[in-house]
């Protein structure tokens, strides 16, 4: 792929940072994240005492307080490992694209996924946890190559703003597909229309072992593109020039976004913006260089998903606020904001 938009980050996100600056600060995150974990364990609709969050991590379940910490534990995890995936998933968009408003939702990339698990279920009968996963991704990719492809008609190929339009006009068409497809189906319009809305809330361990290993190669795949996305932030004829392939590091960072698009959308449904957000506040701590970023990006994201999924539960309780609305809230400004910055003949 190719693009030809630029992320004009603010100055303080271009200064090289020192190795200790960002080391603090990824353990700055890594602790904040821990602190998260432990809330979300601890808050929620039934007050729980500490005895009961130490019997419930030792297996029992014998109160309804030490039931609820036991089922808020695989919640947490599945919160940790979704947001470090979009967060990671993000950054990596924005970098293979060189585009600020590049995001997994704002692209269409997980409304595609939503659709082809829908329609894999209302038609085919599709009924495997792992099958949702595949298809999902299937799906996810078949998006994200259709709103490129749309993003680069016309003059000046795929701008960020034509992206940004294409992704969320095909987000609003797929989501219109996929309540034409359930609405009809009452078997299966009851537990998709919670899951479009994006949540944690039905974790479990089985779930979360049967996404880990497609997160974990995304993962991988990820994070061996740092050096080549660094390479793509110089322009395409500079990387070439230096010796990079420049398709082939396209195409492998934009299959590790996919693949974890697709798994997180497969298990948690089509949660949007923290792959937006995560990149830009990242950039201010850890500065541009990816072998820092995309770590950083992942653990940011972890955070963020686990606070805002904390948030929805306390705010309104004893009832859950799904995290898909929670991130739509924090998101949704942000875009503008974004969109204000970088200033539409810019973009």
């Amino acid at each position: 792929m190719t693009s030809v938009g630029i992320d004009r980050a603010p100055d303080a996100a271009l200064v090289r940072r020192p190795a200790r600056v960002r080391f603090l600060w990824l353990l700055v995150t890594a602790g904040v994240l821990a602190a998260l974990m432990v809330a979300s364990v601890a808050l929620g609709s039934r007050d729980v005492t500490w005895s009961d969050v130490w019997a419930a991590l030792g297996g029992a379940d014998d109160t309804l307080e030490q039931a609820a910490v036991a089922k808020r534990m695989p919640r947490t995890l599945l919160a940790v490992v979704i947001g470090a995936a979009l967060g990671l998933a993000g950054c990596v968009m924005q970098g293979v694209t060189r585009n600020p408003l590049a995001d997994p939702g704002i692209l269409g990339v997980n409304m595609g996924a939503s659709l082809a698990v829908v329609t894999a279920v209302a038609f085919f009968g599709l009924t495997s946890p792992t099958g949702y996963i595949w298809v999902a991704m299937a799906g996810a990719a078949v998006s994200a190559v259709f709103v490129y492809a749309v993003g680069s008609l016309g003059r000046g190929g795929a701008t960020p703003l034509k992206l940004a339009l294409a992704g969320t006009a095909t987000s609003v068409a797929f989501a219109s597909l996929v309540s034409a497809v359930a609405l009809p189906r009452n078997d299966i319009a009851g537990s998709f229309k919670l899951w479009q809305i994006g949540g944690v809330g039905g974790a479990s361990y089985e779930r979360i072992g049967q996404v880990l290993p497609f997160l974990a190669v995304g993962l991988a795949v990820c994070l061996l593109s740092a050096r080549g996305l660094n390479s793509l932030a110089l322009g395409d004829e500079l990387a070439a020039g230096l010796g990079e392939r420049v398709a082939v590091i396209r195409a492998m960072a934009a299959l590790g976004a996919v693949v974890l698009c697709g798994a997180s959308t497969a298990v948690a449904g089509p949660i949007g913006f923290v792959g937006l957000v995560v990149p830009h506040a990242c950039r201010l701590l850890v500065g541009v260089d990816h072998r820092w970023l995309l770590p950083f990006s992942a653990l940011t994201g972890a955070a963020l998903l686990t606070a805002a999924d904390v948030a929805g539960r306390v705010v309104t309780r004893p009832a859950d606020v799904e995290v898909g609305i929670v991130t739509a809230l924090i998101g949704a400004p942000f875009f503008i904001h974004i969109v204000r910055r970088q200033k539409v003949r810019d973009l």
